[in-house]
């Protein structure tokens, strides 16, 4: 075990020295030298979870912008995501074909694809710390280097949407040993004006998800003051009110007129409380003990809509073992009104929240036929709460 830290911090090593996006080479080189691999590949999931898009050992997007696609339902990368465990086919031509899981903190990458002459048990657990270094590879590379936003664009990219993806998370999902939450957005076509975000400071977990009115760069742009007021707000150290109070006033007055509607959340990690502010959303979803109720909200009114009072800060009742699930409302309107959301958390509740957000957003898109009148948007957290002894996790969480 201290022999492969040792490879494994030589990888780390080499990959910071070569070019950003040259890290597959450097992988690939060094799972060769060690175990004959050959044809090594890295494949991203695209940004809508549908698709897998290959980037080849040489680590380059084709000069064409196009690059192979596998859909990603019922294929042997999807059960390595599902599962976060190596697969492993027997001898074939090429040799052992190995799938092996890319994740960080919970999010799921991609994987790492290779064939090998020969294969142990050992060798499979090396090649499996092989590809979580290369997680954390990415990670740092994808700051300096276009090419892992490159490969997960599988659908065209307007101006509004590429506004609005700036405005995310850089990972749509985050393991912890407190809580697990995954996110999912699916664009529509002139619409700009959903966001969700998150971040997980020392004791606490935030969450937020807003929906502005408008369309195309202008909803955009509107969901960069939501955006940027909340996250002023809560980086200065303020308490919910006050983030929620700094987000309406950004749209007061510099809003042209619009509204926009919102959940902040703050939750202690200690398991001492949950906070929930809601300006005119959707309620959400907690599935406790196997039923599915809608959270009892006060009914604030949107962000930007001139109110007499402050927007009510509520309490969250939250208890270990539950799953809670934010939408907006497209994953409701029109076409999309069909889809029985409580229905499929119930079905899903043995899935791990990656799975829920890409399960609810495909209904969408096929109840929709693919041509969505607005934006959806779903973020599922399931709460595990504070344990003593802490909760390992094979996507990312441990002690």
């Amino acid at each position: 075990m201290a022999q492969e830290r040792i490879r494994l911090a030589e990888v780390l090593a080499r990959a910071e020295d070569a070019q950003p996006g040259a890290s597959l080479d450097v992988v690939a080189r060094n799972l060769r030298d060690r175990f004959g691999a050959k044809y090594v590949s890295f494949l991203f999931v695209d940004i809508v979870g549908r698709q897998m898009v290959r980037v080849s050992e040489e680590g380059e997007a084709p000069d064409n912008g196009c690059a192979e696609q596998i859909p990603l339902a019922g294929s042997d990368y999807d059960e390595v995501l599902r599962s976060q465990k190596v697969g492993h086919t027997p001898a074939g031509p090429r040799g052992h074909h190995v799938i092996a899981p890319v994740t960080n903190r919970g999010d799921t990458i991609g994987v790492l694809e290779l064939y090998l002459p020969h294969v142990t048990q050992d060798v499979l657990g090396q090649v499996e710390e092989t590809a979580h270094a290369l997680a954390y590879i990415v990670v740092t590379d994808r700051r300096f280097t276009d090419l892992y936003f490159w490969g997960q664009r599988t659908i065209p990219v307007s101006l509004a949407a590429e506004i609005q993806r700036q405005l995310l998370p850089s990972a749509p999902s985050c393991e912890a040993a407190e809580f697990t939450l995954a996110a999912a957005l699916l664009p529509a076509n002139h619409i700009a004006g959903d966001t969700y975000d998150y971040a997980l400071d020392h004791g606490t977990l935030h969450l937020s998800i807003t929906d502005a009115m408008g369309h195309d760069v202008d909803a955009a742009l509107m969901a960069t003051l939501l955006v940027n007021a909340s996250r002023g707000a809560r980086r200065t150290g303020h308490d919910l009110a006050e983030q929620a109070r700094q987000t309406h006033q950004a749209l007061l007055d510099h809003g042209r007129r619009t509204l926009a509607t919102g959940q902040l959340l703050r939750i202690s990690l200690d398991g001492s409380g949950a906070q929930l502010v809601n300006a005119g959303h959707p309620r959400p979803l907690r599935l406790r003990a196997g039923a599915v109720d809608e959270v009892d909200l006060t009914a604030n009114l949107p962000f930007g809509v001139p109110a007499p009072a402050p927007h009510r800060v509520d309490g969250l009742d939250l208890r270990p073992g539950d799953r809670l699930v934010l939408f907006t409302d497209g994953m409701q309107e029109r076409q999309a009104q069909y889809v029985d959301l409580p229905a499929l958390i119930r079905e899903t509740a043995d899935e791990h929240p990656r799975e829920v957000v890409r399960i609810m957003t495909a209904a969408v898109a096929d109840a929709c036929e693919g041509r969505l009148a607005d934006d959806a948007t779903v973020i599922c957290l399931d709460w595990h709460g504070p344990r003593p002894g802490g909760r390992h996790s094979r996507a990312g969480a441990n002690t």
